[in-house]
């Protein structure tokens, strides 16, 4: 399967390693530093599942270089989705999928506004995972998951396709026949760790010891919930106190990744 990985951060980067290793033939979009070491010593995955080394790895800044591919990875931050997509084109076959594993709820339907309606798969990306230093990626954990589906939730060929490259990579990953509902239960989840980690400065282990500070947690984390039921998402009412529970059985270390751009003074994804 060819694949184009567009922003080749922690996520990009490190399930971008795991489709190439497995055989898929993988182009890496990024810039800058990170860019440069790519192209010279290969893009490196350090993981307590196995260090990946994927080298040569193809590489560029420009998707005019890599020309159709039958997927595109769309993990680039949120503040940069509109210019990023419009850099798309040369990528799109008419089959072509483009699912994006971004943080929010609203990503799907800016995706389709730029590329089209037809190319947009909705995606969940359920990872902790860095640019550690140009060409290296950090994963912390052991969760590596991917949710993902067509918008009508239709089980379709390139859906398939796109499943078996995850199954041939050891990706843990779910076609979802209702990709909407599963996008914002993860939103849930986010809004809670990005909003105290990035706020106590703490990863989750201190702050689910803490009453004060696990009660935040989980009080942000119904909030959500709430939202998303007004707004027409079958979200159980019980879902935060779950999420709660699943948080008491990560690492940690774990922060939210807008904890780790608050810590290294990049732009936050608000």
């Amino acid at each position: 399967m060819r694949i184009a990985v567009m922003g080749t951060g922690g996520l990009g980067g490190y399930f971008g390693a795991r489709l190439a290793q497995a055989g898929s033939d993988v182009a890496f979009i990024a810039r800058g530093a990170h860019l440069e070491a790519i192209r010279r010593e290969g893009l490196r995955v350090r993981s307590a599942l196995g260090d990946l080394h994927i080298a040569p790895a193809r590489a560029s800044a420009d998707p005019g270089d890599v020309g159709p591919v039958d997927a595109v990875i769309f993990a680039v931050k949120l503040w940069d989705s509109e210019r990023a997509a419009e850099q798309l084109t040369p990528l799109l076959g008419p089959q072509t999928l483009v699912v994006s594993f971004q943080n929010g709820v609203e990503k799907d339907e800016t995706l389709a506004r730029i590329v089209g309606r037809e190319h947009v798969l909705g995606g969940v990306g359920y990872i902790a995972a860095a640019i550690e230093s140009p060409g290296v990626i950090r994963h912390t954990g052991t969760m590596q998951r991917l949710l993902f589906g067509e918008l009508d939730g239709t089980r379709t060929p390139r859906v398939e396709a796109f499943a078996a490259a995850c199954a041939a990579a050891g990706i843990t990953h779910e076609v979802s026949p209702d990709i909407r509902l599963a996008t914002w239960e993860k939103f849930v989840f986010l809004v809670g760790l990005s909003a105290t980690t990035a706020l106590i400065r703490q990863p989750i282990g201190p702050i689910r010891a803490n009453a004060r500070s696990r009660a935040l947690f989980l009080q942000i984390m119904r909030e959500v919930v709430e939202l998303g039921r007004a707004s027409g998402v079958a979200l159980d009412p019980t879902f935060a106190e779950g999420r709660l529970a699943f948080a008491d059985s990560m690492p940690a270390e774990m922060m939210a990744s807008m904890a780790v751009d608050l810590q290294r003074g990049n732009r936050l994804e608000l």
